[in-house]
Order: structure tokens, then C-alpha cells, then sequence
């Protein structure tokens, strides 16, 4: 679930729960306290009676007053007997009510056996309201009581009221009680709810938080062996798995940068060897002409001949060399012109052939394209493609009697050049490999065959800038075919 989504259902919730909650415990208190005062009053009651507590305390002594008032009417005079007095008050007593008299300003009767004169003194007087009125009145202060008064005239004139005095502080008590009980369940389900969703937002975050928080220790310590498992679809999950995509970056990087760094040793390896062989052969050679050696022309031809070609081995490394280093800063330069491949592949031939037959390897050339075709190519590069493979052919020439054949065709829209030798031939396993760079079918490096690894990747290389495409075909002691393809020069014509 989406970290949004998540914050839009807590905020909903988070009202609309505590708010639910809420409710059901006000219903379910109040129905308790209200029970609780039904019990205590002997009244039914509902629920807004809560809102008006001297209604309620009304209600519970109403009968009581409804039969004081009936006596009243019918016999007053029962009104001085004190047995039917204590009689009312017994009735009063489990409604938290008693009754008191008063007779000419005095107290005359007092059914709560305590000192009433606080209370005496704040009672309404003789006829302050009709005394038919079911009404009563609130006495505060420190009194808290409700009071109800029926004012009665004796036959020898006296005047006499009686009061029914209820208690306010009970029901205010059971009021008190529900307001704190209510008080306590808001504050409760506030911060249960709070809780509840503090802990399902922060664990869809911080498990998470937590693996990205691990991923980055481990890759600042350049530990890249492991992976970020996020299944989720949410922002933090979609982060884990982009981190662990960036992750994996950086193991290639890691890697290749190894791998360079291997193949950068090898290479400068390779070729310090590869520069010591010529390198002796040329000291012994010049050695041989300046201790007299050489001592007839046809010795001096043959010396001199030798490191000329030593020589030439040396600039063909250096030149591998340098133009590598092109590579890998993408900086080849190319003069792209147009070539007729005729000619081209021809000249290329006339040069290869001279060069294979100094090294007694057979060398035949066939090219059947039409004398007009042209190819977009830069004639130097494309060269040392050629170069190259028949190099690397020569290199690995392992028959008595070597040959190396060159055929150009015509394959549609594609010249198609293919160098063919009858060496000792490139395993499968390795035929998908030898383009890489620093790649070399031989591991166990001899001073004969030497290489530096990084002339077939060259090839491939131009021919891929040229627009081309270059793979091979071998048979393990047969020998290797290598084919390339570059399209032809075709002239737009516009109608």
C-alpha cells in the first residue's frame, strides 16, 4: 500500500474511530449511571434527564409530595404527630431525601438527625410560592440540596411548612463519575488509536527504511553481494527496488573496473613481452653486424632485412597500443570517403600476399563483386581490420604448408569480405568470446604465439562503426573463417 494511501486511511480512521469508540462508551456509561440512579431514586429515567439533575431529584420524591399534599387538603392537623412525620421520613430515606418541619419560623421536626441550621436558615419562607406548586428549589452553597415546600395552616392559626430536603451531592456524584469515566475513555481510545496507527504506519516505513539503511553501510564498504527484497508497491518498496537496481550497477561497475584494471595488467604484460622478443632479436642482429658477423653482403642484406621486420613488429604493437587507448576514450578518428571495393580489395591482396609469402604461407584472393560497387569507409581503418585477422591467422598457424584465402562478394546490400586460414582452429567455447577484449583462446601465453588480446576487439570495433557486422566460423584443426559485411554506396535518385 502507498505511503499516501496509508496517511489518508490514518487520518480518516483516526477521526472516525476515536469518534465511534466514543460514542458507544458515552451510551455505555451513561445507560450504566442511569441504571445506577434508577436504582438509587426509584425513578425511571432517560438519557437527557442526565442534562437536568433537580428534574431528576423532582421526580423520585413526586409521589411523596402528591401524598403530603392530598393529607393537606383532607387532615393538616396530622401534620404535628411526629409518628406519622418519622412514618413520611422512612420513605424518604432510600432516595436520599428526609423530611423537615417548620412551625411558626421554628424547627419542629428534623428527620436527618443531624444540625440543620445551615440549612434551616436558607429555606424559602411562608408562602414564597404557592403551595400547590410541584416546583422546588436549589439550595447551593455548601448545602447542595433540593427542596420542596408545602406551606400548611393549623386550626389555631399557626402556620407550618413542610419540607421535603433531597441530597444533590449522590446524584452529583453519579455525574461526576460518568464525566471522569467518559474523560478517562476519550483520553484511552485517543491514544490507543494513536498507537494503532503510529505503529502500522511506521512499520510499512521502517522495515524498509531499515534494509535501505543496511544496503547503504554495506555498498559504502563496497560490499555488493546481496539484494534489497521489497515486495510491496508502495513509495518506500519502489525505492528499495530502484536502490537495489542502482545496487546492481554498481556491482558491474565494480566488476568491469576490476576486469579493466586485470586486463589493463595483462595487457601491458602482453605487450612488454610481446616488445622484448623483437626488441632482443633486433640487439642480436645489430650485435652481429658490429662484432663482423655479417661479413658478406647477402648476411648484411638478411641481418638488416631481420630488423627491419622486427621493427615493423614493434610499431604494429605500439600502434595496437595506442589505437586501444582511442578506444576506450571513444576518440577514433575516421576519414570516411567513398572506396571502390574492386580496387580497394585488390590493392589490400597485392600487399597481404607479399607480406604471407616472406613467411612461405600460401595466399589466394577471389572477389566476385561487380567492378562499380562503392562502400562509405575510411580506407586506413579498414585496413587494419584486414591486417589484423590475417595477423592473428598467422599467429596461431600451426600447419607445415599455412594458407590464408580472401574472397569478397556481393550479398545484396552488403559487401561481404571473408578471411579464411587453415590454423589450429578456435574451440566452440571460445568462438563466442574471441571479439572481447583481452580475450586469448591460449591461457598458457608462449613467446610464439605472444598477443596482446585486443586485436580482434579493434576489428570488431571499426567494423561496428562502419555500420557493419563481423562473427566467425572455426573447426578445431581445420582452421577459422572470419566474415564481416559493410553496406554498399547506393545513389538516391529523386523523382
Amino acid at each position: 500500500m502507498k505511503l499516501k494511501t496509508r496517511l489518508i486511511i490514518a487520518f480518516f480512521v483516526i477521526i472516525l474511530v476515536p469518534f465511534f469508540l466514543i460514542s458507544i462508551a458515552f451510551f455505555g456509561f451513561s445507560r450504566y449511571q442511569i441504571q445506577l440512579i434508577e436504582k438509587s431514586y426509584g425513578v425511571p429515567m432517560e438519557l437527557e434527564d442526565l442534562s437536568d439533575s433537580m428534574q431528576l431529584i423532582g421526580k423520585s420524591t413526586q409521589q411523596t409530595f402528591e401524598r403530603l399534599k392530598k393529607q393537606a387538603e383532607e387532615d393538616p392537623e396530622r401534620f404535628l404527630m411526629k409518628d406519622y412525620l418519622d412514618e413520611i421520613n422512612s420513605s424518604l430515606t432510600s432516595k436520599y431525601s428526609w423530611l423537615l418541619m417548620r412551625l411558626d419560623g421554628e424547627l419542629y421536626y428534623n428527620g436527618s438527625g443531624g444540625n440543620v441550621d445551615a440549612l434551616f436558615a436558607e429555606l424559602p419562607a411562608f408562602r414564597s410560592f404557592s403551595s400547590a406548586s410541584d416546583g422546588g428549589s436549589y439550595i447551593g452553597k455548601d448545602i447542595q440540596a433540593f427542596v420542596k415546600q408545602l406551606d400548611v395552616e393549623f386550626e389555631n392559626q399557626s402556620q407550618g411548612s413542610v419540607f421535603i430536603i433531597s441530597s444533590a451531592a449522590q446524584l452529583l456524584s453519579h455525574t461526576q463519575k460518568l464525566v471522569r469515566d467518559l474523560v478517562v475513555s476519550i483520553v484511552v481510545i485517543l491514544i490507543f488509536t494513536a498507537f494503532i496507527f503510529t505503529v502500522w504506519i511506521y512499520t510499512g516505513i521502517h522495515g524498509p527504511l531499515k534494509k535501505l539503511s543496511e544496503a547503504t553501510y554495506r555498498i559504502k564498504n563496497e560490499d555488493f553481494d546481496f539484494e534489497i527484497e521489497a515486495d510491496g508497491k508502495d513509495e518506500i518498496s519502489e525505492l528499495c527496488r530502484d536502490f537495489d537496481e542502482m545496487r546492481k550497477r554498481l556491482k558491474e561497475q565494480a566488476e568491469e573496473k576490476d576486469a579493466f584494471d586485470r586486463q589493463s595488467k595483462e595487457l601491458i604484460s602482453n605487450i612488454s613481452h610481446d616488445l622484448k622478443t623483437p626488441i632482443t632479436a633486433v640487439k642480436g642482429y645489430v650485435e652481429g653486424i658490429m662484432d663482423g658477423v655479417a661479413d658478406t653482403p647477402e648476411k648484411m642484406d638478411r641481418y638488416i632485412r631481420t630488423i627491419y621486420i622486427k621493427a615493423n613488429d614493434m610499431d604494429r604493437l605500439i600502434n595496437e597500443l595506442t589505437f586501444y587507448s582511442k578506444i576506450d576514450t571513444n576518440r577514433i578518428p575516421y576519414t570516411f570517403n567513398r572506396i571502390n571495393v574492386t580496387e580497394y580489395f585488390d590493392d589490400c591482396a597485392e600487399e597481404v600476399g607479399l607480406e604471407l609469402e616472406e613467411k612461405e604461407i600460401t595466399f589466394s584472393y577471389i572477389n566476385t563483386v561487380d567492378a562499380d560497387v562503392q562502400i562509405i569507409a575510411d580506407a586506413e581503418q579498414l585496413k587494419r581490420v584486414v591486417n589484423n585477422i590475417i595477423s592473428n591467422s598467422v599467429k596461431y598457424m600451426d600447419k607445415p604448408r599455412g594458407s590464408v584465402q580472401i574472397r569478397v562478394k556481393d550479398v545484396g546490400d552488403f559487401i561481404q569480405a571473408e578471411i579464411e586460414d587453415n590454423g589450429k582452429g578456435i574451440p566452440a567455447k571460445d568462438l563466442v568470446n574471441i571479439f572481447d577484449r583481452f580475450y586469448r583462446t591460449d591461457a598458457s601465453r608462449n613467446s610464439a604465439q605472444g598477443g596482446s588480446g585486443i586485436g580482434l576487439s579493434i576489428v570488431k570495433k571499426i567494423i561496428e562503426d562502419h555500420g557493419g557486422r563481423i562473427w566467425a566460423n572455426s573447426k578445431v584443426g581445420q582452421g577459422t573463417t572470419m566474415y564481416f559485411v559493410i553496406r554498399k554506396y547506393q545513389v538516391t535518385v529523386q523523382v
